[in-house]
């Protein structure tokens, strides 16, 4: 029998403020615990929530972003529970009308949107400080979120994955969250049901919580959408429940039984008033809002000529996507040397995303500015160094700081240019390996790198490439 498995993710964004959803309280990470709880973020008797206005405005930046519905009327709504790391007993929420409704995530594929909306996040229990008993850090308790609820139309792991990138990439990307995983910014829950091939009837989910790597969130919907298969095709039934992942152990527990909205008892919260947007609003966020990385990459295949895989690489991230075209302003400022967009695209796709994947860094704090970089392209270009040489420089270049005319100068690492000189040593080369020269003349292509070699050799890397084959091939007579 042939399954398919369905997967729809909620996630919880972390709002780039610098106080919480309804107080004035830091949201800085890694404070010592309990002391960025305000009396408001705790719900003291005769306090009151006032809405933070920068946390509103990435809502609509997000909805614009993905096509949705923005709301001009919205209602916060109170989410009753109890939990010790809530000591409200409520969150505040948005539920029958949130800010963003509708939209889509394309992975190419478009993924629909079901909801975005705003909330306050709870506090934090610590399972593992004390022996024996658990604490509270309410530090986190009020930090502004946006949830944004996908609708069922994942199917896999690998596809949940895609999408659940996508939106990391996009809530970076327009300046909402900073999309660390680690420090609990993006968190992402799956809803995962299977369903026989071809049955329109969606399955009982079961809800996967607090996935917080990629990888992890993938090993959890194959394991639990196998458990649920191994169930069913036993004649058993599944039961909709909430469940947590263990890494070490590479499954999924239950947790408790999965609730559902009417289990919540939500209402309006009386304590604010309606969230009320007007267009003037919108259209000021719709223009200040970036370019989105798929019109970027279009543009970029369409004035630069660029290929879908490099603009898509280049597109990876914003930090990454702005030093290009820093760099390309710096190239063009450039009269003595053309330097082709294609040179500056390779470079940046190429040699500077390997060193900074290697250093665990990224575009946003890579150490060589767009002007030294663009200068040691233009070394390249008009023959004062090799491609290879340049990589050797940009390694100094990374660790040293220093610019690349200064490295090259220091270490000696012009090229020889000179005809006259590349000439000599051609004959003498060929003077010396008579055999690889008749090898040549009969055929064997393989003999002319091995020519090329022994000059680079004679010239310690320093010769032109290009002189020294443009001399062989005329001096071998083909």
């Amino acid at each position: 029998m042939t399954w398919e498995i369905v997967v729809g993710i909620e996630t919880h964004a972390q709002l780039l403020t610098r106080s919480k959803q309804f107080s004035g309280a830091s949201t800085a990470f890694g404070a010592p615990p309990n002391t960025q709880a305000s009396a408001v973020d705790i719900a003291l008797p005769g306090v009151l929530p006032v809405l933070n206005r920068a946390a509103v405005e990435h809502a609509i930046r997000f909805g614009l972003a993905v096509n949705g519905t923005i709301n001009r009327r919205s209602i916060f709504a109170r989410k009753n529970y109890f939990y010790p790391d809530l000591p409200k007993g409520y969150q505040i929420s948005q539920y029958e009308a949130p800010i963003v409704q509708g939209g889509f995530v394309e992975i190419p594929r478009k993924i629909r949107l079901t909801r975005a909306h705003l909330e306050e996040d709870a506090g934090k229990s610590l399972h593992d400080v004390f022996p024996g008993m658990s604490g509270i850090d309410l530090n986190r308790a009020g930090t502004p979120l946006l949830e944004i609820v996908s609708e069922p139309d994942l199917r896999g792991a690998q596809e949940a994955v895609a999408y659940a990138r996508e939106l990391h990439r996009l809530v970076r990307w327009i300046g909402i969250c900073d999309g660390n995983m680690q420090e609990g910014s993006f968190r992402c829950d799956a809803n995962v049901s299977v369903r026989k091939a071809g049955d329109g009837k969606l399955g009982t989910r079961c809800e996967i919580k607090n996935l917080n790597s990629f990888r992890f969130m993938e090993q959890a919907i194959e394991f639990e959408a196998r458990r649920q298969i191994e169930i069913l095709e036993g004649g058993g039934k599944i039961e909709q429940e909430t469940r947590l992942y263990d890494p070490d152990r590479n499954e999924t527990r239950s947790m408790r039984t999965k609730e559902d909205a009417q289990d919540y008892r939500y209402f309006p919260d009386p304590d604010l008033l309606p969230l009320v947007i007007s267009e003037k609003q919108i259209e000021e966020i719709r223009r200040d809002s970036p370019e989105l990385p798929g019109a970027k990459r279009e543009r970029y295949m369409r004035d630069l000529q660029l290929t879908a895989y490099d603009a898509g690489l280049l597109v990876e991230s914003k930090e990454k996507a702005d030093y290009f075209e820093r760099s390309l302003a710096v190239s063009e400022a450039i009269q003595t040397v053309k330097i082709p967009p294609k040179s500056i695209v390779n470079w940046i796709n190429g040699e500077l995303s390997a060193t900074i994947n290697s250093r665990d860094l990224d575009f946003g704090r890579i150490p060589i500015g767009e002007e030294p970089f663009v200068a040691l392209l233009a070394r390249i270009h008009d023959g004062t160094i090799s491609q290879k040489t340049a990589k050797d420089v940009i390694v100094d270049m990374w660790d040293t700081g220093e610019a690349p005319d200064r490295i090259i100068e220091k270490k000696g690492l012009k090229q020889v240019s000179d005809a006259g000189a590349i000439e000599k040593l051609v004959d003498e080369v060929l003077a010396k390996n008579a055999k690889q020269v008749e090898d040549y003349r009969a055929g064997k292509e393989k003999a002319f790198n091995s020519l090329v070699g022994q000059v680079m050799k004679a010239t310690q890397g320093k010769a032109n490439p290009a002189q020294v084959n443009e001399v062989l091939r005329k001096k071998l007579g083909r």
